[in-house]
């Protein structure tokens, strides 16, 4: 398999739905994550990243919300987006591309000005999270029956 891949904005329907089976895959399929809640009203709206091999093959994804969007995830702060949905398949684990699709992410929050980023992190991934910068707040709550944490990094 080659490990060459690209990180862009799914700009188009069928990077979009590349995004969802990426999801699909992970969230539905590996981690029991009930499909009707996976997907929901943020994603016609929010900014989704997405790496992709040269063949084509959906490697991963990610999405930011921001504005009004993220403010019910954010405490109300309009200067923070959520970094949600990040998933990378089976096959592409442990060749960069979370962090690049992060590093994707936070370079859109940049861009449209905003000056941190918050994430719920599954607990399992906290040291992921933190290698990159973000530093956990608050309780553990549970979220589609897995622990969580929120994350911050100031941009």
């Amino acid at each position: 398999m080659s490990t060459e891949y690209v990180v862009r904005v799914a700009e188009d329907p069928a990077d979009r739905e590349a995004c969802f089976v990426v999801r699909e895959e992970v969230f539905v399929g590996e981690q029991g994550v009930p499909e009707d809640i996976e997907y929901d009203a943020y994603d016609a709206t929010a900014l989704h990243v997405l790496a992709v091999r040269a063949d084509g093959t959906a490697l991963g994804t990610g999405r930011l919300l921001y504005g009004e969007a993220a403010a019910a995830k954010t405490g109300g702060d309009l200067t923070v987006g959520s970094l949600g949905r990040l998933a990378v398949t089976r096959e592409a684990r442990g060749l960069g591309v979370g962090a690049a699709l992060v590093g994707a992410i936070e370079d859109a929050a940049r861009a449209r000005g905003l000056a941190a980023v918050d994430l719920h992190a599954q607990t399992h991934a906290l040291g992921f999270y933190e290698r990159l910068g973000y530093v956990a707040y608050g309780p553990e709550f549970p979220d589609a029956g897995i622990p969580h944490l929120a994350m911050r990094k100031v941009l």
